[in-house]
């Protein structure tokens, strides 16, 4: 999607025929450069294997200033205070989120998903707590951790908020050797930028996919992998085009299996291919997926909390005022390479936020509406928050990482697979569910339909087969 390799050829050859020979300094801006208004960041695109001076001389020539450049995907982050930055290089190859912000009253209304539906903070005491997870119960996750906790040769990227590693039931789990925080696009491997400041989101995550099964709090799905927190989700709660790219590209070079993204990238529910602007952090972030994958990584993604059918785009619910259509899609989650991830609750049946269409699973993301049985716990999934707390969540950003623990335990036993082989394992190991009846947005056949996918994830059947 978003191919834009045409255009970009013809672009990039005529900035190498404006650079300087490598390791000659940038040339200097031929305009007046703004040295006072706010500095913005831009993803900026080249065509892909473009030298970094090329890059480098292009942006410092139009008033930017390289942060970083992957030029495997000929994808680089800039920033610059200049209103026209974009402009002077295109409006289809430079884009900053930030800046594209909706207004205030739009973004009062936006039900990012990294803000659950249901964001339930209880501090629970440390005794044991795997009584309240029916979600473990519901994928036979329980029973699987007896037969294969998963190995430690497995790394699961946890693309969000940070993940607390001094966490009772994550401290084992946390690999600090390949976490970062990608908030600036550029990873930083101190332990600060990947730690969670001001959201339990991430940690939440991982204690879902990875928590310890040591008969206290609560347990994960597959206890014995590890976990690398990359954090892309910034302390406002926005995920920007160049944390995302620096996030997938950093799980590649890092030998991670599966990553979980639990969020929508920013400033709109949908990106568009074929918008100015919007086409340029569309074709960053498929490079970034695609290049990814090439390496072994399977990315997996929340389908998102908008009760919408995301297949067939009528409105974005972010940025009301710009049109959508078949050319936008939700991001990462709409691209082809990713595993979309829709929620259920107690009962089985979706959750009435969870978006559907184009999913390639379902799993429990907890319905405020489906209530479980006096001692089975909330309706929202428990897991682990920061500070060796544990609370609920509900969301699709809950059932996204259950498909991860899956995949993570498919991961530990086919130590071979690559990311389809994966993703086919999950799809042909799922419990097929079928369309509610007379539910007319739910079509298919139970084994593959658009409410739920290939089915109900089931970690029983990916240890037993």
């Amino acid at each position: 999607m978003r191919s834009l390799l045409t255009v970009l050829t013809a672009v990039g050859l005529a900035a190498i025929a404006l650079a300087p020979t490598a390791g000659a300094a940038p040339a200097a801006p031929a305009h007046a450069c703004d040295t006072t208004s706010t500095e913005y960041t831009y993803v900026v695109l080249y065509p892909q294997g473009t030298p970094r001076f090329v890059a480098n001389t292009e942006v410092g020539f139009d008033c930017g200033k390289l942060v970083t450049y992957y030029q495997r995907i000929g994808v680089a982050v800039a920033t610059s205070r200049n209103a026209d930055f974009a402009a002077r290089l295109g409006t289809d190859r430079a884009y900053s989120a930030r800046k594209d912000l909706p207004t205030a009253a739009a973004l009062a209304s936006r039900k990012s998903s990294v803000e659950s539906v249901t964001s339930t903070v209880d501090a629970a005491p440390a005794a044991d707590l795997s009584g309240q997870q029916w979600d473990m119960d519901a994928i036979g996750a329980k029973k699987a951790n007896k037969l294969n906790p998963g190995s430690r040769r497995v790394t699961v990227g946890v693309l969000d908020s940070g993940v607390d590693a001094t966490h009772p039931d994550l401290a084992k789990a946390v690999d600090p050797s390949k976490s970062a925080g990608c908030l600036t696009g550029k990873p930083d491997t101190t332990p600060a930028a990947w730690a969670p400041t001001t959201s339990a989101h991430g940690t939440h995550v991982a204690g879902t996919i990875a928590a310890a099964d040591d008969g206290s709090g609560v347990s994960g799905i597959a206890p014995g992998v590890r976990v690398a927190s990359v954090k892309v989700v910034s302390d406002d709660g926005y995920i920007f085009p160049e944390s995302a790219v620096c996030g997938f590209m950093w799980a590649a070079e890092n030998d991670m299996q599966v990553t979980n993204n639990s969020y929508y990238v920013d400033p709109g529910f949908y990106f568009c291919d074929n918008k100015p602007g919007d086409s340029a952090a569309y074709e960053a972030i498929r490079r970034a997926v695609a290049y990814s994958t090439r390496e072994g990584v399977l990315n997996v993604a929340a389908a998102g909390n908008e009760a919408l059918d995301i297949t067939n785009p009528t409105t974005d619910p972010v940025r009301t005022k710009n049109p959508v259509d078949k050319h936008c899609k939700t991001l990462p989650g709409g691209l082809s390479d990713v595993v979309s991830v829709s929620a259920v609750g107690y009962n089985g049946t979706k959750s009435g936020y969870s978006d559907w269409g184009g999913v390639d699973v379902t799993a429990p993301g907890g319905d405020g509406a489906q209530v479980p049985p006096a001692g089975k716990g909330p309706a929202c999934p428990v897991s682990t928050l920061p500070g060796g707390k544990y609370g609920s969540m509900c969301g699709t950003s809950m059932a996204s990482p259950h498909a991860v623990g899956v995949l993570a335990l498919l991961a530990s036993s086919h130590p071979y697979a690559g990311p389809s082989e994966l993703r086919s394992l999950l799809h042909r190991q799922a419990t097929p569910v079928a369309c509610p009846s007379g539910v007319a947005t739910c079509t298919g056949p139970a084994a593959n339909n658009s409410y739920y996918g290939h089915g109900l994830v089931n970690a029983l059947a990916a240890v037993q087969r």
